[in-house]
């Protein structure tokens, strides 16, 4: 009795953390930054996913700072997806463990 009770926990916290995720990456700018030279100007283009097409917004010439932006947006996502990843499948295995 006590352990199921434990488990159950692990997984009402377990699914709040992943709702902290998913809020935090939804809270990150969307798209990647890309950069093309242009007669030797950088212009930058902010790459979107709309529906199943890769959308290209100008965005122009930006300073630096954001840019930097965009790439720590962009590194951020990938540890949030990747510990959303992990997470899903503890949340799978506790929801097993808790039913059987």
């Amino acid at each position: 009795m006590f352990v199921k009770e434990m488990l159950k926990e692990e997984l009402e916290n377990s699914l709040r953390i992943k709702a902290d995720y998913e809020a935090a990456l939804g809270a990150l700018p969307a798209g990647a930054l890309v950069r093309k030279m242009i007669g030797g100007r950088p212009y930058y283009y902010l790459a979107v996913r709309r529906g199943s097409k890769v959308c290209y917004d100008y965005l122009g010439k930006i300073s630096d700072a954001e840019v930097l932006r965009y790439e720590e947006a962009k590194k951020q996502r990938a540890v949030y997806r990747k510990q959303l990843s992990e997470l899903k499948k503890q949340i799978r295995f506790l929801e097993r463990v808790s039913r059987g």
